[in-house]
């Protein structure tokens, strides 16, 4: 069993930058390919940015390119989602996700292909 545990939401103003962070625990002896996805009120939940196991590919939403960076930590099998210039659209409930597999390129941007999901942490741009 794996966990994932989001962390790093909050209430900030438009304009400002904020980071959340994921871990996944349990049986890390895998390799994990992680994203971010995002829900806002009365909306599916799209990705937000995803990146690889060997954190070196990734691949961002048409709405955050060039303003979110998504890195990795591939000891600590930990994922960040750098956040600047933040927009009052941006608010939503941020969920982490976390999949294997075998191909350490691989960047996952399916909701299916992830089998472990946290909880979700709220961000919260005002204007």
């Amino acid at each position: 069993q794996v966990q994932v545990v989001e962390t790093g939401g909050g209430l900030v103003q438009a304009g400002d930058s904020l980071r959340l962070s994921c871990a996944a625990s349990g049986r890390t002896s895998s390799n994990y390919f992680m994203g971010w996805f995002r829900q806002a009120p009365g909306k599916e939940r799209e990705l937000v940015a995803a990146i690889s196991w060997n954190g070196l590919n990734t691949d961002y939403s048409d709405s955050v390119k060039g303003r979110f960076t998504i890195t990795k930590d591939k000891a600590e099998n930990t994922v960040y989602l750098q956040m600047s210039s933040l927009k009052p659209e941006d608010t939503a409930v941020y969920y982490c996700a976390a999949g294997s597999s075998s191909e350490s390129r691989w960047v996952a941007t399916m909701e299916v292909e992830y089998e472990y999901w946290g909880q979700g942490t709220q961000v919260t741009v005002s204007s």
